[in-house]
């Protein structure tokens, strides 16, 4: 071999062997700095999932912290950091200064965001926790609500849900928080009184008073139709006086989960999620979107779209490109049905188990088998039907402390209308001589229409029955 072979071939081993030492340092440093990040991950995990004081070992359901946190109180300001010894004033402001995997801790007390707006809005996900003690060492919602309830005044700055998710959805987590619309709705002042219930029944955002701000007729959580999608979870929270759903909203994809919460005297529906992904939603065909779970909520009290009780009011409304497990809740008194499946979903897509349903009006499931049929089931007719499953469902009242003042106007609750009409008056001579329309004047009423529940006594109906519906957080 001549010299020059020779050196050309210690070159080029020269160079295999640095690459390989490189190459192999590389993977090392890689593997070192990777192992210490998840060690990091895993440490901060631990510490942030811990409350300290609390019965709880961990934040619910697996909600690792991934973020900082953010505290707000309302002995805060709006100016500070946000830190445990330095909390912001209001609920929106710290949202506006979280960043996607941020959590935000609210004390007790009552909010209706900055400078009354009487409304949050996101454009992100959010991970909001409420119910924390003044100290931040313990989260009950029994003992330290956290109370989203903005007044009448409100309804003249801005009319929208108490909490709006426009945009990014996944990987939000609410928890711990009592969402009410008692204040901000409009109530009658003659009609609908009720012996031991305050004020009248609610009137409409067509219905205004002089000097008074009209219904905002949102929902209390709205999630709308052009959001992207992605896992949520609401849970251990309360839905009360909501002028329009208690949960409303829009689901393209992943897993929506509904548990652990009260709903109480909400119209049209307390809970109503619907697929808004791309694909047939002809029955036969129907694509599946994502799957919710609605379960161990206690829902009571949905009222009707009017006041004539003529449509809606449904405890769970069952939409369409969704599959549904709706189990353990305790589901009763409401104007329609427990469970309204009018919208034609799939029957593949739908499991009802262990729920208990007393005092629906119409039924316990209003179902449309086909267009043009209509069913109202009690729960022992649950069984001919062809779902995924439907099991061990019952029809019994079970022991709640709930207003009873409210529980008797319900079941009292009647409407009615009264017609004058004088064919031989005057004006309708004239009218029928000029081929004109007769004339008269039709009065409705109602005994009870939504009117104002207690916000403070749907507390007590956590944990009320057993290891169905809402449980003590």
């Amino acid at each position: 071999m001549n010299l020059n072979k020779l050196s050309f071939l210690l070159a080029v081993l020269f160079i295999f062997t640095f690459q390989t030492a490189m190459y192999s340092q590389f993977n090392l440093n890689r593997l070192k700095s990777k192992t210490k990040t998840l060690l990091n991950k895993d440490k901060n995990k631990k510490t942030s999932n811990t409350k300290t004081g609390s019965t709880k070992e961990t934040i619910l359901d697996g909600a690792a912290a991934t973020g900082r946190i953010i505290y707000v109180s309302k002995k805060g300001s709006n100016k500070n950091d946000g830190s445990k010894a330095s909390p912001m004033k209001n609920i929106d402001k710290a949202m506006k200064k979280a960043t996607p995997g941020d959590q935000i801790y609210i004390a007790e007390g009552k909010y209706s965001g900055t400078f009354g707006m009487g409304y949050l809005e996101s454009d992100k996900p959010l991970k909001l926790y409420g119910s924390w003690d003044n100290g931040f060492n313990q989260q009950d919602i029994m003992k330290h609500p956290t109370v989203f309830q903005p007044n009448n005044a409100s309804g003249g700055k801005g009319r929208k849900a108490l909490l709006r998710f426009t945009k990014v959805v996944g990987g939000t987590f609410i928890d711990g928080i009592v969402w009410d619309m008692g204040e901000r709705n409009l109530y009658d002042l003659k009609e609908g009184f009720v012996e031991g219930v305050e004020g009248g029944r609610i009137r409409r955002s067509s219905e205004p008073l002089k000097g008074k701000n009209s219904t905002v007729e949102e929902p209390c959580i709205s999630i709308r139709s052009g959001t992207q999608g992605g896992d949520v979870t609401i849970q251990n929270c309360v839905f009360v006086n909501g002028a329009s759903f208690g949960i409303q909203a829009a689901h393209k994809s992943g897993t929506f989960k509904v548990l652990n919460n009260v709903f109480v005297a909400n119209r049209m529906a307390a809970v109503e999620i619907f697929g808004t992904c791309a694909g047939s939603k002809e029955r036969r065909n129907m694509v599946s979107c994502g799957e919710v779970e609605i379960a161990n909520n206690t829902v009571l009290f949905t009222w009707s779209r009017l006041k004539d009780f003529g449509d809606m009011g449904y405890g769970i409304r069952i939409m369409t490109k969704l599959e549904y497990n709706i189990h353990d809740n305790i589901i009763g008194a409401n104007i329609m049905g427990g469970i309204d499946n009018s919208r034609f979903c799939k029957d593949a897509f739908i499991k009802i188990d262990n729920n208990i349903f007393f005092g629906n009006k119409t039924g316990d499931l209003r179902y449309y088998p086909e267009s043009n049929v209509k069913l109202d089931l009690t729960v022992d007719q649950f069984e001919d039907l062809e779902f995924a499953s439907v099991n061990n469902n019952k029809n019994e009242a079970p022991s709640l402390l709930v207003n009873k003042a409210y529980l008797k106007g319900f079941f009292a609750a009647r409407y009615s209308e009264t017609t004058n009409y004088d064919p031989n008056s005057t004006q309708n001579q004239w009218a029928r001589v000029l081929g004109m329309n007769q004339q008269g004047t039709m009065t409705s009423k109602v005994s009870m229409f939504m009117n104002k529940y207690p916000w403070k006594e749907t507390l007590k109906l956590f944990g009320a029955s057993g290891h169905v519906g809402a449980q003590k957080p």
